[in-house]
């Protein structure tokens, strides 16, 4: 039996968790509050699925080697769905509005829509629509 978890909670340090806080808060996501302190904020992104926004003295108590520098690398590419290609378009023009640069054009291919944009700590998200199968 292959194991399955619950909950998922992605961990990434930030430089200013509350321009990070506020740079989320405008493309529609909420908070956990009961997990959010001046160290980190969770980043409600589903039901069970949670991006931990930790400052990076914080997080550097997690490791003990260097953050990513994401000017220059990537450490993870987040996806995460919605439910049609307009939301994809909708939250990628939210995500530059508020002060993110797009990553790469958006892809439209015979099962999927994406577009991708880099927050403000250099992180990779992709947001996605994809047809049922």
């Amino acid at each position: 039996m292959s194991i399955q978890s619950s909950h998922i909670f992605v961990n990434l340090p930030v430089k200013n968790l509350e321009k990070s806080v506020s740079f989320f808060k405008q493309l529609g996501f909420e908070f956990e509050n009961n997990m959010t302190n001046d160290d980190g904020a969770a980043l409600i992104i589903g039901p069970t699925s949670y991006v931990m926004l930790l400052t990076e003295a914080y997080f550097k108590g997690f490791t003990k080697k260097e953050i990513a520098d994401t000017s220059s690398q990537r450490e993870v590419i987040l996806t995460i769905s919605a439910p049609s290609k307009e939301k994809v378009d909708e939250l990628i023009s939210l995500a530059l509005t508020a002060g993110a640069q797009l990553a790469n054009e958006n892809v439209n291919d015979e099962f999927m829509y994406y577009g991708s944009f880099i927050d403000l700590d250099g992180h990779m998200w992709e947001v996605l629509y994809m047809q049922e199968m």
